[in-house]
């Protein structure tokens, strides 16, 4: 395979990926109704549900789609027609579920609450009790607006005090941030592909509770993204009921395998050490943050912009995307903000080198 030049990607993701994963996507060509391919998906959906420790508990389904299929998939899959989801709005994402549900005309109480703040257990404990007819509740775990971590455990908590079910957006925190999804007790997860778990984009899993197949056996919104359709189409078939993206999957398996050598500790430890890198090397620089340390997911940094007379977001990324670095800018948050992940093939000299070079840039605004 020819020599490709590595990036940095700062970005919260599609990340940087290993040589490994990159050349497992050249493999010979394949038709994806051969067992061999189904076995191999097989494979990917078990270990997908072992990376949250919920091999008793929980199935994995596949779709053809980047994160928000799975959403789509979760959402318009599990909210009985009648019901209302509750969904924690506090960053873009919230929102997204939002629209999604309202998409599909699904009723939504929205805990709205600015970009960065915190959500208050006691609110949401208010809008259950005065909404008796909401079903669900659906949260983002790492909401990559901010890089705020929101409560997930206490949330699961007080919704199952209320029998109402729990959907988690894990997108940017599977495979990266440890997770115990029996512990949890969540009844949907969902993540995809190009992440935490290193992959590349193009596929996208939903986690549910096994005994929840036959309650949404009925829910039909959706053609393309119903669980109950695509995970038994595949138990019966080994096959996916829609074209995969077939050189995907094998990448997805090649990161699959190194997520288990690496080791889920291990992963956690990288990211932690280039979170702590990164924060210590901007804030010796003068840069100050959206959050406070204790609300931190340790993969996402919301930086607030800086007041320089030269400042420019555009400029800063493009110097920086020359030398191999990419950014990513804010999201609406409660404060004007760029940011910075450290999710991916990353390790503590990408992060330093990436400093090194801000620094050279700074030095030519100020």
């Amino acid at each position: 395979m020819k020599s490709i030049s590595r990036k940095i990607l700062l970005n919260p993701g599609p990340a940087t990926t290993t040589q490994t994963v990159k050349e497992a996507m050249v493999v010979e060509d394949i038709c994806p109704r051969e067992k061999e391919f189904g076995k191999m998906l097989d494979s990917i959906k078990d270990d997908l549900v072992k990376v949250v420790h919920g091999e008793e508990t929980h199935h994995a389904v596949l779709f053809t789609a980047s994160g928000t299929g799975g959403l789509e998939a979760a959402i318009t899959s599990a909210v009985p027609k009648g019901k209302k989801l509750l969904v924690v709005e506090n960053g873009a994402y919230g929102t997204r579920m939002v629209k999604i549900a309202e998409t599909f005309g699904i009723e939504v109480v929205r805990y709205q609450i600015d970009y960065g703040n915190y959500p208050n257990i006691s609110h949401i404990e208010t809008l259950l009790t005065n909404n008796k007819d909401v079903s669900h509740l659906a949260v983002v775990h790492h909401e990559t607006t901010t890089g705020m971590l929101n409560p997930v455990q206490e949330i699961c908590d007080l919704a199952h005090r209320f029998q109402v079910e729990v959907i988690v957006d894990c997108m940017s925190s599977y495979a990266g941030i440890p997770i115990d999804i029996k512990k949890w007790n969540a009844e949907y997860l969902i993540s995809s592909s190009n992440k935490c778990i290193q992959g590349m984009p193009g596929l996208v899993f939903v986690i549910f509770k096994k005994d929840l197949l036959e309650k949404i056996k009925d829910t039909k919104r959706s053609f393309y993204f119903n669980i109950y359709n695509q995970f038994n189409g595949f138990e019966k078939t080994g096959q996916m009921q829609f074209t995969p993206p077939v050189q995907v999957a094998y990448a997805l398996r090649t990161a699959i395998d190194e997520y288990f050598t690496e080791t889920e500790a291990g992963r956690w430890n990288r990211y932690k050490e280039n979170y702590n890198t990164l924060y210590n090397g901007l804030a010796s620089l003068g840069f100050e943050f959206l959050l406070p340390d204790n609300q931190q997911s340790k993969i996402l940094l919301a930086i607030k912009e800086p007041a320089f007379p030269k400042y420019s977001f555009e400029a800063m990324h493009d110097y920086l995307y020359d030398r191999g670095f990419t950014i990513y800018p804010g999201k609406g948050a409660k404060e004007a903000t760029f940011r910075l992940s450290v999710l991916g093939d990353l390790h503590k000299k990408d992060i330093e080198a990436f400093l090194l070079c801000l620094g050279e840039y700074l030095l030519t605004i100020k």
